[in-house]
């Protein structure tokens, strides 16, 4: 080998050395091109409700956020039929009793964070409206109107020809909530009711007409489950659906069935009750976009959903991919809370390749995750065509890391790269 060869080669072997030296989050970047961010990349951050309580546990999440590099903030406003900002339509939470009635979280998260840079989505929890322990505020939706409550199958007979407005009523889907708390977060609005959807699509409406927001973002907007609801009204409303679509012979023969099987006409048309289900879910999807960009076009609308479209469709009558192919929703985003990273891949490539043209959201379950895992998972998203990453969230993640604050570390790692 002559001189200027051995020149070269010790020049390559230098260079080798450089980078095999390097912080793996480097390394990752020269080599996965694809994971680097984007340029309008939204790095989003779930805020659950118990954040925005005082004008100083916002200041923080806005500088803390600001500091670490997220741009985008969902802050929970309706938490379970309450409202984290000034409302005459729901009650204000008792985790508000401290601040003055002049105190809005709401106003007062849009005031901090836009001056900061950084956009803010009212996000709302759409059906769900009580823990399964009812609130204890005498004007809360589930005093109010209890009979808009979901039913679950398993207690409809018991509960058929029970007043709704007695103790007894409310008292049972609370004990059953209770009991199945491992697979139900609490007690639901029904959709599938006309003046409870009306409701739930005044608060929506509210929010967007008397604030700035930057979108309205769209949890729970899903049943419990498929067993979910058999409540007298709901089978009201779908006998009166499937009727004009059955024969006199099958109407005479189900009416005289159902007055002493109450589920019958569910029983005997299961997959019509299905569809049902789903489209009037649906519609309120399709009512509450229309109320917000009528009030604020420029409003993203969004949503939380299950990642799988078959389970989110058929178990929680969820049909997201169908939302996104009729453009109800300008984004979709998908609850990969997952610390498998293989299977987080995989989710993530399902919805991205459901959406289509449509922007996803990956959103990932950092409160189980390692900070390193949270941005292999952020890259993993980057790789597979996201236009935006959300954490869950910032309450459980602040000063969770003991080597180091979280948001920090993920901002270093994910958004400085």
């Amino acid at each position: 080998m002559n001189s200027g060869a051995q020149v070269l080669w010790l020049a390559v072997i230098a260079l080798s050395a450089f980078v095999l030296a390097q912080p793996s989050h480097l390394s990752a970047q020269h080599a996965t091109p694809s994971a680097r961010p984007a340029s309008g990349e939204v790095r989003a951050l779930w805020v659950q409700r118990a954040t925005i309580t005082s004008p100083s546990s916002i200041r923080a999440l806005v500088q803390s956020a600001k500091a670490a590099g997220f741009n985008t903030l969902l802050v929970q406003v309706r938490g379970r039929g309450d409202a984290y900002y000034q409302s005459k339509l729901e009650p204000r939470p008792a985790a508000l009793s401290r601040q003055p009635l002049t105190f809005d979280p709401l106003e007062t998260v849009l005031a901090e964070a836009h001056q900061a840079g950084l956009r803010v989505h009212a996000w709302v929890n759409a059906n769900l409206v009580s823990d399964a322990e009812p609130s204890l505020l005498p004007e809360h939706l589930v005093y109010t109107h209890p009979e808009w409550l979901m039913v679950p199958r398993d207690l409809a007979a018991d509960l058929w020809t029970v007043n709704p407005r007695s103790d007894e009523y409310l008292a049972a889907l609370s004990r059953y909530a209770r009991a199945h708390s491992d697979r139900i977060e609490g007690l639901y609005a029904s959709p599938l009711q006309p003046a409870s959807a009306q409701h739930t699509l005044k608060v929506i409406a509210d929010i967007a007409d008397r604030y700035a927001v930057d979108g309205i973002h769209l949890d729970y907007i899903r049943f419990p489950g498929s067993d979910y609801d058999y409540s007298p009204a709901a089978i009201a409303q779908f006998r009166r659906y499937v009727q004009p679509r059955l024969s006199d012979a099958e109407r005479r023969h189900y009416d005289a069935r159902a007055k002493t099987e109450p589920l019958f006409y569910t029983q005997m048309l299961p997959q019509r009750w299905q569809e049902f289900r789903q489209e009037r879910l649906t519609d309120l999807v399709t009512r509450v976009r229309s109320a917000v960009k009528v009030r604020r076009p420029a409003a993203i609308v969004s949503a939380a959903v299950f990642p799988d479209a078959n389970e989110a469709a058929v178990h929680r009558l969820q049909n997201w991919e169908g939302w996104l192919r009729d453009g109800l929703l300008d984004v979709v985003c998908p609850m990969a809370y997952t610390t498998d990273p293989a299977l987080f891949r995989s989710q993530i490539a399902n919805v991205r390749r459901l959406a289509g043209a449509r922007p996803v959201w990956a959103g990932i379950g950092a409160f189980q995750l390692s900070s390193l895992e949270a941005v292999l998972n952020i890259r993993a998203a980057r790789e597979l065509g996201v236009q935006g990453v959300i954490l869950f969230s910032y309450d459980n993640l602040v000063g969770s890391n003991t080597s180091g604050n979280y948001l920090s570390t993920v901002g270093h790692d994910a958004f400085d790269e």
